[in-house]
């Protein structure tokens, strides 16, 4: 099955910055939520861990 879809591939013209650009997203995706988390206000992030348990509506 593979060999079928990637022979159908390497004929299409510029089908490889696909790959890159899809990389590029995962990998800025990740490094701002990585600095997020590691920014993100304390108080603001206890705040939403305990949500769950309050029963006050």
């Amino acid at each position: 099955m593979l060999r079928f879809i990637k022979g159908n591939l390497t004929t299409i013209d510029g089908i490889e910055i696909y790959p890159i650009i899809s990389l590029v997203v995962f990998v800025v995706f990740f490094v701002g939520l990585f600095w997020w988390v590691f920014t993100a206000d304390k108080k603001y992030i206890k705040e939403m861990g305990n949500q769950p348990l309050n029963d006050d509506k």
